[in-house]
């Protein structure tokens, strides 16, 4: 077998571990009071990111499929959240080639201005469907407090994972530039 494609299928097995564990513990009953704040969502932080370095690792139905899990695990709507991040991952992944090139606080920036527009559209959806889409402060702490934790997400997935962007000489298997 190919070594490049088990790696990519290897990578795509953690990828799925990694979003199950992190499911597990935002799901354990750590405190039982409800919380005046809002922790970061590490999942989106962990899916942009690998989205933008390595788009090979997180395929679009992967994608779909750890997040419509985690909109059923943590009880919100199923399907809108999911639909979102897809379609931001999506849409990051087609500017990874010209990410390649710039530095870090860019593609931090980038990440930080994708979360704001799907959090936005999001509660603008919540309103249109006369939903209660929570507090306001709590929406803004999450997406603070997402954007904040983005370098530990892409420091972890490099140093732990190894994770990186792709050179720009690397190939697939089949000889295709990646």
């Amino acid at each position: 077998m190919d070594q490049n494609l088990l790696r990519i299928w290897a990578m795509r097995a953690l990828f799925v571990l990694i979003a199950l564990v992190i499911l597990f513990f935002h799901l354990l009953p750590l405190n039982p009071a409800p919380s005046q704040w809002a922790g970061p969502d590490v999942l989106v932080a962990f899916v942009f990111a690998w989205a933008v370095r390595r788009p090979d690792y997180v395929p679009i139905l992967l994608v779909a499929a750890v997040m419509l899990l985690a909109d059923m695990m943590l009880q919100r709507p199923p399907g809108l959240w999911s639909v979102l991040v897809v379609c931001a991952a999506e849409w990051l992944k087609s500017r990874e080639r010209r990410q390649r090139e710039t530095t870090f606080v860019l593609e931090w920036l980038t990440f930080a201005g994708t979360l704001i527009v799907i959090t936005a559209l999001y509660r603008a959806v919540f309103m249109i469907l006369i939903l209660a889409p929570g507090t306001l402060t709590l929406s803004f702490v999450q997406v603070a407090m997402t954007i904040a934790v983005y370098p530990l997400v892409v420091g972890a997935s490099f140093f732990l994972f190894g994770v990186r962007r792709a050179a720009p000489g690397d190939v697939d298997r089949l000889g295709r530039t990646i």
